[in-house]
């Protein structure tokens, strides 16, 4: 089935009402329509006038509200906004059902398009960072600098643990799943997420949990949830395959913006041999490693992802570029870019 068909879910007009998206204090979420999507958007008034801006791109599964941390952390810096995909978070499915990672990414430049704040700071995560690179490269007016945390970009040897996520791609194992797991709790699945996307999940405070699964509950009322999951899956795997101009290393390639990698070495979805051929890719890279950090570095660490951020904006605003190494604390570890080789709310962390 291809991920260009027509989702069989309800028209978003007559979805069924289901509990608000939560708002973390200090956040405001609105809804901004665009020629064949409606997407929801989170922000936080900026500290200051004159502040440069930012947008944020979540992965699979995930929200803008997996960002929440870092843009607070990064309020100061930089006025933010994090976009809901379509069909996630608070955003409903686009109207012609299609969920490729061109699509994600038309999505993203249609926003940023239609908003005039561009060129922006680009954050993006796992499917998020895929979409961000393929808009980097070809939208290069709109970024001012890239920032990826463990971006899905393809792998050849993809680590077991993240077969059951590539599996979604498949048609029918997400009907299948949804069978078997009809019995799980909302606490339980949260419980999931959190043990294959942090790398240690005592991280999330209580209060975090307890919001993660009010999410979880939520999510679980739209119809269009496991449609958006699988279409969106799909879409990544079929990426993967793509030769020629249109393959993401040929684009990472083609990315003019100065770009932040951040790769956890606990990630059990993006391998984390994977930092290092990002970084020769991105010809303009430095890359922080977090040892301690699975997959939602941004989540877990967010104070050690801002310093990170903040120095590498600096090194970017006051030279022509050149590949280097950004310098980390509590648990982070610097790595230079040219090394050798050998060298949600938690229930929308996602992949």
């Amino acid at each position: 089935m291809s991920s260009t068909e027509l989702p069989s879910v309800p028209a978003a007009n007559v979805l069924p009402k289901v509990t608000p998206v939560r708002v973390a204090e200090g956040e405001r979420l609105r809804s901004v329509g665009l020629p064949g999507i409606t997407l929801s958007v989170r922000s936080r008034p900026p500290a200051r006038e004159g502040l440069p801006p930012a947008l944020y791109v979540h992965g699979l599964g995930g929200s803008s509200q997996n960002w929440s941390a870092l843009m607070l952390e990064l309020d100061g810096v930089l006025d933010g906004e994090a976009v809901d995909l379509p069909g996630f978070g608070d955003s409903p499915p686009p109207d012609d059902g299609d969920y490729s990672i061109t699509a994600h990414a038309r999505a993203v430049i249609r926003f940023l398009d239609a908003s005039g704040r561009g060129p922006v700071h680009l954050f993006g995560n796992s499917l998020g960072g895929a979409v961000s690179t393929r808009v980097a490269a070809v939208r290069p007016d709109l970024v001012r600098t890239l920032t990826l945390v463990s971006p899905a970009l393809p792998e050849i040897r993809v680590q077991r643990s993240a077969v059951p996520t590539a599996l979604l791609a498949v048609p029918g194992v997400a009907a299948l799943f949804t069978r078997l797991s009809r019995d799980w709790t909302a606490e339980q699945r949260v419980r999931g997420v959190t043990a294959l996307c942090y790398g240690d999940p005592t991280r999330v405070s209580p209060e975090g949990f307890r919001h993660a699964v009010e999410e979880m509950e939520r999510r679980q009322q739209l119809p269009y949830f496991w449609d958006a999951m699988t279409r969106s899956a799909r879409g990544l795997v079929n990426a993967y395959t793509l030769g020629g101009q249109h393959a993401l290393w040929r684009q990472a390639e083609r990315v003019l913006a100065p770009t932040l990698l951040v790769y956890g070495g606990r990630d059990q979805l993006v391998g984390f041999r994977m930092a290092q051929k990002a970084a020769r890719a991105f010809r303009d890279s430095r890359l922080l490693t977090l040892p301690e950090a699975g997959h939602v570095a941004m989540m877990e660490y967010p104070d050690t992802v801002s310093r990170a951020f903040r120095e590498f904006l600096a090194d970017a605003e006051g030279s022509d570029g050149g590949s280097g190494s950004v310098g980390a604390s509590g648990g982070g570890a610097a790595v230079d870019a040219g090394a050798s080789d050998s060298a949600a709310e938690t229930a929308s962390a996602g992949s």
